[in-house]
């Protein structure tokens, strides 16, 4: 792995790296034997993950700066003093159910998406994103709507 990796803070729960080289595009990751995996993939599906990573950085820093702090009070800290330790099998399934979260995320449609990313993952109100896309709040709200609905169809054929 020589080429640009984007210079980034790492969720722990992020399998893969990817980056820029010569042109090329890689993504790199472990497999289930702690086997280092590399595929050159389309600019297009390195975008993708590109965005997911910046979401997730969003989402990891509004959590650092707004969440963890404002919920450290001491039945807080009594609860995560009796939580139990994910088990492995909850672990992996909670990062293939992102997994499959962020595929079906990709199958909506740009305006979807970026609304929905706007939303959910950088907290922007329905009038914000209206008044940045230059629309009502009633647009957006169907949008999102719309967004959700079909994210429920995608993961129900998980079951």
């Amino acid at each position: 792995m020589n080429g640009n990796h984007p210079k980034r803070r790492r969720d722990k729960y992020n399998p893969y790296h990817i980056y820029e080289l010569e042109g090329h595009y890689y993504i790199s990751f472990q497999d289930g034997q702690g086997v280092l995996q590399e595929f050159e993939i389309t600019q297009t599906l390195y975008e993708a993950f590109d965005e997911f990573e910046l979401s997730d950085i969003s989402y990891l820093h509004k959590w650092d700066k707004y969440i963890e702090h404002s919920e450290i009070w001491e039945t807080t800290l009594n609860e995560r003093a009796f939580l139990q330790s994910e088990s492995v099998e909850e672990i992996v399934l909670k990062n293939i159910l992102t997994e499959e979260l962020h595929k079906a995320i990709q199958t909506l449609s740009p305006v979807q998406r970026r609304r929905l990313i706007s939303y959910f993952y950088e907290g922007m109100t329905y009038e914000q994103i209206a008044e940045k896309e230059g629309c009502t709040k009633m647009p957006v709200k169907r949008s999102i709507d719309a967004a959700i609905g079909r994210l429920k169809k995608e993961l129900k054929k998980l079951k």
